[in-house]
């Protein structure tokens, strides 16, 4: 092969023509799947409604929403009236709301388990059966699990089967938002106290505005929710940016379904909250003590367990527990922040799914079956 000038000015030009080429097919290659994946972006986030708090927040006021059983909490509390009058019914001292918005306070049955399988197969068609296996297995014999479960611990709504149970748990199976609760405490503290002095939210009651009063055999168990089986109260939150901004930094709270619930919760001196069972044993209630008197006491699965100010107690709601303080009018009252936390056996993929089995309103039988 003969070198001239001609013939290297040509070689040079025909390599920078395909490296041309390569850039431009690069480049083409690079914009399909940017775009791609932004579709994919698009649909997932139409389909699976899991944004995170701030997003909920900012979307406005929901409804407050609710997990099934027949005890009622607090979280549904107040929500037992329709147009026809009371729909509460007294039992042991506690109301059993009867309307057919909440979704907790619906009779469970046949038409509850349906919808789950429903619910979950849809997740499976939309994602991936991956992982399935403890929550398919729940959904699939959720009667016999709750029918048959011991009477100490006994959930109300779902129980996923093979997760290791105590009543009480180690600060160290979710360290890293006990500490951040604790590190927090001043701050909760504070807030606590400002939405507590406030003057009654009308004329004829006790209780300053956000605050809802729950019934009990004796004394008084006020609470202030943040967030409620899964849905934020706007107001509520607008009073207290500093417990919202805290809430968005825990790792395992249950911010996306309806067990999920944060709040502040009072007892005053002479009050008892009776036994009850929680609607789950996927999650771990967390109460930070804010302020803690003496004679007070949160009995879980017959262990009891006092509260201390500034620290967290982690216990699983599904076992039989009750709380009293049996104070002089003098102590004040007994005061905690409470959060829902994710059971530390509870896998990335089984949260996933159970944040859509069980998002707020996806459960609710519309047609009434």
């Amino acid at each position: 092969m003969e070198w001239s000038l001609e013939s290297v000015r040509e070689m040079v030009a025909g390599g920078m023509q395909s490296v041309r080429e390569c850039e431009i097919c690069a480049f083409a290659i690079a914009m399909c799947v940017l775009l791609l994946f932004m579709w994919y972006c698009y649909r997932v986030g139409r389909e699976h409604g899991t944004s995170p708090l701030r997003g909920r927040y900012l979307a406005g006021p929901g409804r407050i929403g609710g997990v099934v059983g027949g005890f009622m909490s607090s979280d549904c509390r107040g929500r037992g009236k329709g147009k026809h009058g009371s729909l509460l019914e007294e039992q042991n001292g506690f109301a059993f709301c009867q309307s057919s918005e909440c979704f907790r306070c619906t009779s469970a049955g046949k038409s509850l388990n349906q919808r789950l399988y429903h619910s979950l197969q849809e997740y499976a068609k939309r994602y991936t059966w991956s992982g399935m296996g403890r929550v398919h297995k729940g959904v699939r014999d959720q009667g016999r699990y709750l029918n048959s479960r011991p009477t100490i611990q006994r959930p109300e709504v779902f129980f996923l089967p093979d997760l290791p149970s105590a009543p009480f748990f180690s600060r160290e199976v979710q360290r890293h938002d006990v500490e951040l609760l604790e590190q927090s405490f001043p701050s909760l503290l504070a807030e606590f106290e400002s939405i507590y002095h406030q003057p009654p939210a009308r004329s004829g009651s006790s209780l300053p505005p956000g605050w809802k009063a729950n019934s009990t055999p004796r004394g008084q168990w006020w609470t202030y929710y943040l967030v409620n089986q899964g849905t934020p109260l706007v107001l509520n939150v607008r009073r207290c940016p500093r417990a919202w901004r805290v809430l968005g930094q825990l790792r395992t709270f249950i911010a996306n379904n309806v067990f999920g619930n944060a709040c502040f919760s009072v007892l005053t001196p002479g009050a008892l909250i009776t036994e009850h069972y929680g609607p789950t044993n996927v999650r771990l209630r967390c109460h930070l003590g804010l302020r803690v008197p003496p004679s007070c006491e949160l009995v879980v699965g017959g262990e009891p367990q006092c509260w201390s100010e500034g620290s967290c107690l982690l216990f699983d709601d599904s076992f039989l527990h009750r709380a009293f303080h049996d104070g002089s009018p003098e102590d004040g009252p007994r005061v905690v922040f409470m959060v829902d936390l994710w059971h530390p056996n509870v896998a990335a993929a089984e949260r996933q799914a159970l944040d859509y089995i069980f998002t707020p309103g996806r459960l609710e039988d519309r047609d009434g079956k």
